[in-house]
């Protein structure tokens, strides 16, 4: 009896046991599936095919070489010889030959506009020139016959003939560009309007400009820098500076650009010291515009870079999306340092050897956005 007692006993606490042993086990798996959640829970799942679809692109983040940047604003003036103006060679009323607005392609020699005087008060001056021009001729060929026969002095004769040349070169003068409309003004350059002064039926005087003429060849970028940088404006070797109206960046390095100088001094009026590129315009940079400037100083070396269009922005933070494996990606924040209009040092927040995505990143945070994938679909 006491035998089969203790057989009994000893069989509830072997299943006691063994019970205690699977509910641990299961516990242990539990924490594991938990533990795993946790560790992919801020993935972001984007099916190869799709990616593909939105051009998105990565690329693996390796150390390099990256300028200093000083960032402030400035202007692009057109380069001295590459514009002309069109100054009005009577007076008159003006007449353009066809639509002539800023901006408009113009050849040189080109007829731009016209001048009459015919309906002014003061008369039309070709006409007045011609007049002048053929009572002095026969005066100076009269006096020329009278001077054979002693009746007018030499002295008399020479105030004739002078008179004479004046008139001649004169009426010449006006001639040479007259037509049945007016006085004809030509462009003496090729290239494009940057200015009109005047407008159809305006009246003008001689001298007056009438439009600008700008070949667009070579500009000038002029930057104004703050006085706290003057210590550096040596070291600037180059420039990257960005459009209003395109909103694009140009890069100096890439315009067969050369510095022409820099101010040893602000003004009177200004805390900013000037410093001024020479370039080529080879895009659609326009004289004139007030665009954003990246001095380029420098250089540092072993920094880790990312093209700004790896960038999002988010209540005043900066993320980046890195890629962990063929679909997934994570959202990283990321410290900014220097940024020179296409790329931008990273301070903190990634480390070489990261797969960033440089291109479509805004793809990717809609993707993390919608609730069309599921979080947890993905096995690693």
């Amino acid at each position: 009896m006491w035998s089969l007692c203790a057989l009994l006993l000893s069989a509830c606490n072997g299943q006691s046991s063994h019970k205690g042993h699977d509910d641990e086990h299961e516990e242990q798996n539990n924490e594991h599936k938990e533990s795993g959640a946790e560790e992919h829970s801020d993935e972001i799942i984007f099916p190869k095919v799709k990616a593909e679809a939105a051009g998105i692109k990565v690329e693996a983040l390796q150390p390099g070489s990256f300028s200093q940047v000083i960032k402030t604003s400035g202007q692009v003036l057109a380069a001295q010889g590459d514009e002309a103006t069109v100054v009005a060679t009577a007076a008159g009323i003006v007449s353009f030959r066809s639509t002539l607005t800023e901006g408009a392609q113009i050849s040189k020699g080109a007829v731009v506009l016209t001048i009459s005087s015919k309906n002014l008060a003061d008369g039309d001056p070709m006409q007045k020139a011609q007049v002048t021009y053929q009572i002095a001729k026969q005066e100076y060929e009269r006096s020329k016959e009278m001077l054979k026969s002693k009746i007018v002095s030499e002295r008399e004769f020479s105030q004739v003939k002078q008179n004479y040349e004046t008139a001649r070169l004169s009426y010449e003068a006006i001639s040479k560009h007259h037509s049945g409309n007016g006085q004809v003004v030509s462009s003496p350059i090729g290239g494009f309007v940057k200015s009109r002064f005047v407008n159809e039926g305006d009246y003008v005087s001689v001298g007056e400009p009438l439009i600008c003429v700008t070949q667009n060849r070579r500009l000038f970028l002029r930057a104004e820098v703050s006085e706290k940088y003057y210590s550096s404006l040596k070291t600037i070797s180059s420039a990257n500076f960005k459009t209003p109206y395109d909103d694009k960046v140009y890069r100096l390095a890439d315009l067969n650009a050369r510095l022409v100088s820099f101010g040893k001094a602000s003004g009177a009026s200004s805390f900013y010291i000037p410093v001024t590129f020479e370039f080529d315009n080879k895009g659609e940079v326009i004289p004139g515009a007030f665009v954003e400037v990246f001095l380029l100083s420098s250089s540092m070396q072993n920094v880790l870079v990312v093209p700004r269009t790896a960038l999002t922005e988010e209540g005043g933070l900066f993320f980046v999306y890195l890629q962990l494996d063929e679909e997934g990606y994570k959202k990283q924040e990321v410290k900014l340092g220097a940024d020179n209009g296409k790329a931008v040092q990273i301070l903190s927040g990634l480390k070489a050897g990261d797969r960033v995505v440089t291109v479509g990143a805004y793809q990717v945070k809609l993707a993390s956005a919608s609730g069309a994938i599921p979080a947890h679909s993905h096995e690693h």
